[in-house]
């Protein structure tokens, strides 16, 4: 695991503040002691779930589907800045709608995002700033993770010099099935070996960089970003998250997710 020395870099990729650099600076406060940088990633264009303007900014509860993702870690004690990934047209909607209105403690900056979703977290990642040892990637449609989760989360990863990254999962509770493209089945592998893996997904810093060096000099691409550190030889521990931590794909999901909030007590809005 990296020391802090080894998370201080330059940022590569273009900032976007709403504010001033002195402003931020001076709003971070006592929050740059969190050693947490959040990168929410919110630029699906959402062709699954039948929006042409994306789902992030669909209001579930009375607010805008992100801002629960930026409310969540804005109450992790553990996080000290939080970088809201999102395509860059969307950009002043995003803070109007999902950032301005709500007075979060966290600093909140913007990147621009790519035209996938690997290329959108190495913008978020470019976009950290400098002092943070541990980027935190999350699925801007995943409303329901809650600040405990985000801090238990980290706290494993900053425990544990052997590891590089943690990722919040399941282990798999349905049988599963490894079959042919005609649908007919190969085996039955043990279930105890698989986990359902979300978001967020937390690294070192510098070990998240390295994975992007190697799948660019490379040409991997994977499915999520766990599989990146793993294919640059990193090592990823998975720790069991609230099953409920669902991510919107389809509209149906929004009545699940809004039912999940109504009903939760994890943290005020």
């Amino acid at each position: 695991m990296s020391e802090m020395a080894e998370g201080q870099y330059e940022p590569t990729g273009q900032l976007h503040a709403l504010a001033s650099p002195q402003q931020v600076a001076a709003s971070a406060g006592s929050r740059m002691a969190a050693p947490v940088c959040a990168i929410i990633v919110a630029g699906g264009t959402g062709s699954r779930f039948g929006n042409p303007g994306g789902k992030q900014l669909v209001m579930v509860e009375g607010r805008p589907l992100v801002s629960w993702c930026i409310a969540a870690f804005d109450r992790a004690e553990l996080v000290g800045h939080i970088v809201v990934v999102c395509p860059q047209e969307r950009r002043s909607e995003m803070a109007r709608d999902a950032v301005e209105p709500f007075g979060y403690a966290t600093p909140v900056t913007y990147a621009d995002a790519g035209s996938t979703r690997q290329d959108s977290t190495r913008a978020g990642l470019d976009a950290v700033p400098e002092g943070f040892s541990y980027v935190a990637v999350h699925d801007g449609a995943r409303p329901l993770i809650k600040p405990q989760t985000i801090d238990s989360a980290a706290r494993v990863l900053m425990a544990n010099a052997e590891i590089d990254g943690v990722v919040c999962g399941q282990p798999a509770i349905d049988t599963l099935k490894r079959v042919e493209p005609d649908g007919r089945i190969i085996d039955t592998p043990p279930r105890s070996q698989f986990w359902t893996v979300q978001t967020p997904q937390i690294f070192t810093v510098a070990a998240l960089r390295r994975a992007f060096e190697v799948a660019d000099r490379t040409g991997f691409v994977g499915t999520d970003d766990a599989s990146l550190v793993e294919r640059a030889g990193g090592s990823v521990l998975c720790v069991e998250s609230p099953r409920d931590n669902i991510k919107v794909t389809v509209p149906e999901d929004l009545a699940v997710v809004a039912g999940a909030l109504r009903r939760s007590s994890g943290y005020e809005a």
